[in-house]
């Protein structure tokens, strides 16, 4: 059973900065991503940013390129995801995600990802 560990969440002002990691275990994988969604109420569920293991190769929403960056650690199955200038519209619930159906969907794409973490809360105030 593959779980995925979320950190960093938390309060912060506009202009602030957050990182999030996310830790997999309990699984191994040939190639796969990682990465996150969000989910704020009244809203519906986004794609942030994700990394593929195999290569490095990133993916932003168009809202946090230039702000959001995404890493992998590939010791430690871990994911870290700097958020910079942070603004109020980013509050949300943030899911970490791990994703294998390279074949069924595009990086960007919910359906993609087949593992999904509890969500750690992002919170920023104005």
């Amino acid at each position: 059973q593959v779980q995925l560990v979320e950190s960093g969440g938390g309060l912060v002002q506009a202009g602030g900065s957050l990182r999030l990691s996310c830790a997999a275990s309990g699984g191994t994988f040939s190639n796969y991503r990682m990465g996150w969604f969000r989910l704020a109420p009244g809203k519906e569920r986004e794609f942030v940013a994700a990394v593929s293991w195999s290569d490095g190769i990133t993916y932003y929403a168009d809202s946090v390129k230039g702000r959001f960056t995404i890493a992998r650690d590939n010791g430690k199955n871990t994911v870290y995801h700097q958020m910079n200038s942070l603004k109020p519209e980013d509050t949300a619930v943030y899911n970490c995600v791990v994703g294998t159906r390279f074949t069924l969907a595009h990086a960007m794409d919910a359906k993609h990802y087949n593992y999904w973490g509890q969500g750690t809360q992002v919170t920023v105030s104005s």
